[in-house]
């Protein structure tokens, strides 16, 4: 009647209510939405294959006496995972002292009931072990029948030699290496620290962005890519707040939450999110180090500096390709549902395979493009004509500080993921949410305090947002007063007789790290 029945949506919650049976539910192949949450004690196998909309159990309680489960998605058989169910027999319940004795027969360790000899011959004991485990005498044995029942009570009833063995719960299909029985987050430590640095990202690049947009200075091109720089990583601390959330909701019940998370919006939301973040930050880190590079090396060509002009469509080609990556595995090129974090690791096609590993080699890409364009900057800084020595290793240390926070980012993630694309996983699914918390986010939590907050630019447009609001007005003015005192010296200093290009190549250095 069940089986097979398309149109069944919902059982009534009083359906089985009272009833003795079913001792076996087979609803596959159904489009019932939910279980009814009184009678299912009886049930002893619960068969729900290509039962497509079920994605909720009722409480597990319930399923007192259930000894089998065939069922459709993997996560629900996690929540059976460690049930035990003893096999039934009414008159057994009626006698505590069975209970106790056969606690007291599970203590016995294997050695000492069926190898006391040492040996793997028929003769279970020796001759100087006491027999009376075995003895043939009801009444000289401690774990006979007769000493747990009468002689009446067993009377007409066939005893299995197992009774007291507790049945394990079989439940197919089992989860697999990518959706494990866990959180989303699986470590207690993850669940707190996850807090800590998505409100790290979000708060620190949202308050890049109002600081720059509401400064009344010129929009410049590092100012332009510091806005980008700093949305994408807002997005990242957005994607981790949306997994946090998610877990703070489905802690302990997970397995009734997988299905409509993965599957749903949200998870697509966040993988959107992650990806696009991701791909942004990544390539507006580069352009960033490469405007350095060419700023210096070109500085005294006027004709060939990078203006707002050039930066616009260099940025938008940027947008749209971290969006068309990002928008991928929501047209079938991998996918962002086969783990709980959202992240594209499907890769079952080649398609999606190449896809991958093509984000992975950029991103390896990028990290020895901008290596390799603060190699070329710190050597043109160690020229003594340009800055002095303090001013050097001041440098020196700026930049070896924005590419260890690269290199801490992108090289842990990077190596386990292209081991994987490549079918050859070195870590697993729940050590990876490790790296996704600790790792994965370390650029867009370094990076506004790297490229902005530290800087004098900032902390100056940041004082004088906070005065326009009533606050800080006599520090706002020190740094206004400070500001045309630098113009002023700057301009002198542009045609002193230190030669023609020194000078000025000098200030630029300082400018681009110094600030």
């Amino acid at each position: 009647i069940l089986k097979d029945n398309k149109n069944l949506r919902r059982i009534h919650n009083d359906a089985l209510r009272g009833a003795t049976g079913p001792d076996v539910l087979d609803i596959s192949s159904t489009a019932l939405e939910s279980l009814p949450s009184y009678g299912l004690e009886a049930i002893q196998v619960l068969n729900a294959t290509s039962s497509y909309s079920l994605k909720r159990l009722p409480p597990l309680d319930k399923f007192s006496n259930l000894l089998e489960a065939v069922l459709t998605y993997p996560s629900h058989c996690c929540a059976f995972r460690n049930i035990r169910t003893e096999k039934p027999n009414s008159l057994l319940s009626i006698f505590d002292n069975f209970s106790k004795e056969c606690e007291s027969t599970m203590r016995k360790t294997t050695n000492e009931i069926f190898y006391r000899d040492d040996s793997y011959n028929t003769s279970l004991w020796s001759a100087e072990k006491d027999p009376a485990p075995f003895a043939t005498d009801e009444e000289a044995s401690p774990y006979s029948y007769s000493a747990l029942f009468n002689e009446d009570e067993m009377a007409g009833l066939d005893f299995e030699y197992d009774f007291c063995q507790p049945k394990i719960l079989t439940c197919t299909p089992e989860p697999d290496a990518f959706n494990p029985c866990e959180d989303i987050l699986g470590y207690s430590f993850l669940r707190i620290l996850i807090w800590f640095i998505n409100i790290l990202a979000i708060a620190g690049n949202f308050t890049v962005l109002l600081v720059l947009i509401t400064s009344h200075y010129k929009l410049t091109v590092p100012r332009f890519l510091m806005c980008n720089l700093s949305f994408a990583d807002f997005c990242m601390g957005l994607y981790l707040l949306l997994i946090a959330a998610v877990d703070a909701q489905t802690s302990g019940q997970y397995y009734n939450y997988a299905i409509d998370w993965q599957t749903g919006g949200g998870c697509s939301t966040a993988g959107f999110f992650t990806v696009f973040a991701s791909e942004l930050s990544v390539y507006t880190l580069t352009v960033i180090t490469v405007e350095r590079w060419y700023t210096i090396t070109y500085a005294m060509q006027l004709d060939r500096k990078l203006r707002l002009r050039h930066a616009v469509p260099i940025m938008l080609g940027g947008w749209l390709f971290s969006i068309c990556i990002a928008v991928m595995p929501l047209l079938g090129v991998s996918s962002y549902m086969k783990v709980s974090i959202c992240l594209p690791m499907d890769i079952e096609t080649a398609l999606s395979q190449a896809y991958i590993l093509i984000i992975l080699v950029l991103n390896v890409v990028a990290f020895i493009v901008i290596c390799a364009c603060y190699i070329k900057i710190y050597i043109a800084v160690q020229n003594p004509e340009l800055v002095a020595a303090n001013k050097d290793t001041k440098v020196a240390k700026r930049m070896a500080i924005l590419i260890f926070t690269d290199f801490t980012c992108m090289a842990p993630i990077s190596f386990f993921a292209i081991s994987a694309a490549f079918k050859v996983p070195l870590i697993t699914v729940t050590n990876s949410k490790i790296l996704l918390v600790l790792f994965y986010p370390v650029n867009s939590c370094a990076n506004p305090f790297l490229y902005a907050i530290f800087t004098k630019a900032f902390r100056r447009d940041f004082f004088l947002l906070l005065s326009k609001l009533g606050c800080c007005k006599s520090r706002a003015e020190l740094y206004r007063m400070n500001y045309f005192s630098a113009y002023t010296s700057n301009c002198k200093n542009g045609g002193s007789a230190a030669g023609p290009g020194k000078g000025p190549r000098a200030l630029l250095l300082l400018s681009v790290f110094q600030k």
